[in-house]
């Protein structure tokens, strides 16, 4: 079975198709494709309100392009996601139905608890006993989850997000009640790890030369914080490799990532490199698969 999902966020737009892979009673997905497209809508929404015509138009071509793709690659089952730009965009309902009318395709606008669960169904796997803080940072939300003995107890989305941070549209009360919902379920869980997950996590980890599986700590994202803060936009774009949309975001969701570890006072992170795509992946395969598996990994 081959299964497609397009997650539409605030910076990018990210299509993957993956197969869908049975080993005996577990079953495995295997990516087959993925492409990543740096839209930004949110630039647009956070600070006018609205996307503009240009990205509209550079949207729907996207798109088009992404339903050819999973055409030729005969993807069973699709599912389309967009996250906090959307959900805040005054002319969005205008997007949705542009789309439906031009390539006859729904576009589900989702809110942050929908997207943490969607993400919470590949989180899962990754866990063990102990208790664990979740940290998902996108452009324009971040989501926070606590996990005890691989359950789910407590969630909170806030549209906190790198480029809102990035352009100063956020403000000193959302950290704070950022910190005091970290804060006061980091006392009452005993947190002892976090959990880190979004292409700028993604980023620092690799920048750090982790190995993959392998904890990186506080420490060492501060030191890669250093290092990115010291260099100018073009040394990180020529000595680091890093692309234009990640050179500029990189480091305010770094201080996402670091104030929710240290509000919970934890030294540690695992990058398991999924994402909401990944759990829209798991979703389709629940709901238009019969048999009963449990699901063994992504590869």
């Amino acid at each position: 079975m081959k299964l497609a999902a397009i997650d539409i966020g605030s910076n990018a737009v990210r299509c993957q198709i993956s197969s869908a892979l049975t080993q005996d009673t577990s079953v495995i997905f295997k990516r087959i494709e993925y492409i990543r497209y740096a839209i930004r809508f949110g630039e647009d929404v956070f600070n006018s309100g609205y996307i503009s015509d240009l990205k509209v138009q550079k949207f729907v071509k996207l798109l088009h392009a992404f339903q050819l793709l999973l055409d030729v690659h005969d993807v069973d089952h699709f599912m389309i996601c967009a996250t906090s730009a959307m959900r805040n965009s005054q002319n969005a309902p205008e997007i949705l139905k542009l789309v439906q009318d031009t390539l006859g395709i729904n576009i589900q606008v989702i809110d942050g608890e929908a997207e943490a669960e969607l993400i919470n169904k590949v989180i899962v796997n990754f866990l063990d006993e102990r208790n664990y803080l979740h940290i998902d940072v996108g452009g324009g939300s971040t989501e926070f989850n606590i996990y005890v003995n691989r359950e789910k107890v407590a969630s909170q989305s806030f549209e906190q997000g790198s480029i809102r941070h990035m352009h100063g549209r956020d403000s000193e009360e959302l950290w704070n009640k950022m910190r005091l919902w970290i804060e006061e379920n980091a006392r009452k869980y005993h947190l002892s790890r976090a959990i880190g997950t979004g292409g700028n996590i993604n980023k620092i980890y690799d920048l750090a030369g982790k190995t993959p599986g392998k904890p990186i700590f506080r420490k060492q994202i501060e030191e890669v914080f250093a290092l990115v803060s010291s260099m100018t936009m073009e040394e990180r774009l020529t000595k680091l490799l890093l692309n234009p949309d990640r050179a500029d975001v990189i480091l305010p969701a770094a201080e996402i990532y670091l104030s929710a570890m240290k509000w919970a006072k934890l030294e540690s992170m695992m990058v398991p490199n999924v994402g909401l795509k990944d759990g829209m992946i798991h979703s389709l395969y629940e709901q238009f698969h019969t048999e009963r598996f449990v699901i063994g990994g992504i590869s």
